[in-house]
């Protein structure tokens, strides 16, 4: 009987869908976008509501916080995977004691988050702190209370080379400076300072980005998880797979159909928008990351925020939406050519070298076939006590194609999208930035090709651009990259959004406090993020048409422009067409920035060979044997307070 049954199951399943009849799976569950799922409170109607979570937003968020606001957060993204390192200023320091300071006179220590060990979380500490050490940790270990360490590191070593030939001889001119002194109490007063100011500071601190920026989520994700298990209504709430609704993709409930035109930024009479987000689903798709709305998943009204931020980026689709455009910025390089748009492309890459405590800078001079000179520049940025940091950004300089065609390695007429074509492009970008590298770390080339390399090199391209005005709506504003951008290898935008336009945000708070309406207390606070990024533009003019990187401070590029004889007006000739050729090639691709391409190899521990007093081109025409330049070697040229150990 019992194998009756059994042919009769199969003889039923082979008449119809036989290939799913077997399958047992089924939503077990309510979608987790349903109402009935979702706790609302906190949710709807929020003092400030930031989209994307970067440096800038969850810096607006935590002076909200402290300011007795409530916040939502929401960010495609999940955790944050940033992987390059930057130079900080001792400001952003300052700000997060401040952040500390307020938590605690608010909430008392009842209310500020505990790391894993229960000891008080501290955002001013974990970053650094004179008590504990730096090195190769992560901050989810610190937070954990499994590392007694702290985020960043400081720079022992800024490093300046001067490459650049000099009436038609190769000359080069090193300078090492005296390291900035970390500081040993925090100072309300460095709050709020000018962003012209702040980032003609030198740099005080290293640290990697997604370390930096784990932290303030980590800060964040636990406020809100310490306030839904006390019944009391969360002072944050985070949505972290989430944007605003795009309508165009399909509703299937109906409910966007009527306002499909602004899909999740609904307009209100008065100029406001009410905020709607959906919960999304990134896929890999034919090479290229895709969002689409989480399959039975509802939408989520978030009401009608006293303010809402955009900073998600450079290009942010939510402030386009918003009818928000940026200009192209124009810088004057003094060679003849007037005003043109402020641009440059670089090769980044992760090696693991052990450039240690370290900011190396390299300005120096390329020719093209014609002998035109261009100004090229490379920054080598390490950890304190992490032998495996080691990134390094060269510039481009313009005449060069990286073209497999013109280089020989593929016959004309070969498609650019053939795999022959392709990979004789990689073998070109590699085979370039591994010679930059060898120059500014003094390592040879073959010992570089034999390191791992968890990143790159990839190609990108700089282009300066600003919006007219941060205002976006009644209640909104765009800020961080998504209003401009300068210069990034200053660690530039990262002060910018985190010490700028975040406080920013603290200012609005303390206006509204005063009794400063709405309406002016937005408009102030849009035109300052335009003065910030302004400063930023400002300062980094000097990246495309100077000489001397601004993050050494104001006083020591009067010191380097005093040794290297050279003012700081003076700028090469650029070629636009051959720039635009080299993008032709393999357009660039934003996404690719998180895409990993490991290369395994080993890890050069070593501390960095000393800096070389000879020029490289004059290298070449020396003997073999430099046995004889072990002086030489050892030399380094030191500026005003002498040399740094």
């Amino acid at each position: 009987m019992k194998n009756l049954r059994l042919a009769s199951l199969v003889e039923r399943m082979s008449r119809g869908s036989a290939p799913t009849a077997l399958d047992p799976t089924e939503r077990s569950r309510a979608p987790r976008g349903t109402k009935t799922e979702i706790d609302w409170t906190g949710i709807h109607n929020p003092d400030f509501v930031a989209l994307g979570l970067g440096g800038t937003s969850m810096m607006a968020m935590l002076w909200s916080v402290a300011n007795g606001r409530r916040c939502v957060g929401v960010e495609l993204r999940g955790d944050p995977s940033l992987g390059v390192h930057w130079n900080i200023r001792e400001d952003f320091w300052h700000h997060l004691g401040l952040i500390d300071q307020l938590m605690l006179e608010r909430y008392g220590e009842e209310g500020i988050p505990r790391k894993g060990d229960g000891r008080l979380f501290k955002l001013r500490e974990t970053f650094y702190s004179a008590v504990t050490d730096p090195g190769d940790v992560y901050a989810d270990e610190i937070i954990a209370g499994i590392e007694e360490s702290h985020v960043s590191g400081l720079i022992h070593h800024t490093e300046f080379i001067d490459d650049r030939w000099s009436d038609g001889t190769p000359k080069r001119v090193l300078t090492v400076l005296q390291p900035a002194k970390p500081p040993a109490e925090h100072d309300p007063e460095k709050v709020g300072r000018d962003m012209v100011t702040v980032l003609d500071g030198p740099s005080t601190f290293q640290a990697g980005a997604s370390e930096v920026l784990i932290m303030l989520r980590r800060y964040l994700e636990l406020i809100e998880e310490m306030d839904i298990a006390a019944g009391v209504t969360p002072r944050v709430r985070l949505f972290l797979s989430h944007r605003v609704a795009v309508g165009d993709e399909g509703d299937g409930d109906g409910f966007l159909k009527w306002m499909r035109q602004e899909d999740g930024f609904v307009s209100l009479p008065d100029g406001r928008k009410r905020l709607i987000i959906e919960e999304v689903q990134e896929l890999d798709y034919r090479g290229r990351y895709r969002r689409i709305r989480k399959p039975g998943t509802s939408l989520i009204d978030l009401g009608v925020p006293e303010l809402f931020m955009i900073a998600q980026g450079f290009d942010s689709s939510d402030a386009d939406r918003l009818g928000f455009r940026q200009e192209d910025v124009a810088v004057d390089h003094h060679d003849g050519r007037g005003a043109v748009v402020a641009q440059a492309d670089y090769l980044a890459g992760y090696l693991e070298l052990h450039v240690g405590a370290r900011l190396r800078r390299r300005i120096a001079s390329e020719f093209d076939r014609e002998g035109n000179e261009y100004w090229v520049r490379q920054i080598a940025v390490g950890h304190e006590d992490d032998p495996e940091v080691g990134w390094i950004l060269v510039q481009v300089p313009d005449f060069k194609t990286f073209d497999p065609i013109l280089a020989g390695l593929v016959p004309p007429g070969t498609p650019k999208r053939a795999k022959e074509y392709l990979n004789a492009y990689q073998q070109l970008l590699r085979e370039f930035y591994l010679e930059q590298v060898s120059l500014i770390t003094e390592i040879p080339v073959s010992d570089l090709e034999k390191v791992q390399a968890p990143y790159g090199p990839k190609l990108f391209s700089l282009i300066e651009r600003i919006g007219a005005d941060a205002l976006v709506a009644g209640n909104g504003v765009v800020a961080g990259d998504s209003f401009g951008n300068g210069h990034f290898m200053t660690s530039g935008g990262a002060i910018t959004g985190m010490v700028g336009h975040g406080s920013r945000v603290l200012r609005y708070w303390q206006a509204r406090d005063a009794g400063v309406s709405r309406e002016q207390a937005i408009r102030e606070l849009a035109d300052q993020i335009k003065v910030d990024t302004l400063g930023w533009l400002q300062v980094s003019a000097q990246e495309f048409s100077q000489a001397v990187p601004i993050n050494f401070g104001e006083e020591r590029i009067k010191e380097i422009e005093k040794q290297t004889g050279r003012g700081s007006g003076e700028r090469a000739n650029t070629i636009d067409a051959t720039r635009r050729h080299r993008h032709s090639l393999v357009p660039l691709d934003p996404s690719d920035w998180r895409r990993l391409s490991v290369r395994s190899g080993r890890l050069h521990s070593s501390e960095l060979p000393p800096l070389m007093t000879t020029h490289p081109a004059e290298r070449q025409m020396m003997p073999d044997d430099m046995s004889a330049m072990g002086d030489d070697m050892r030399e380094t040229v030191a500026a005003g307070a002498g040399s740094a150990s």
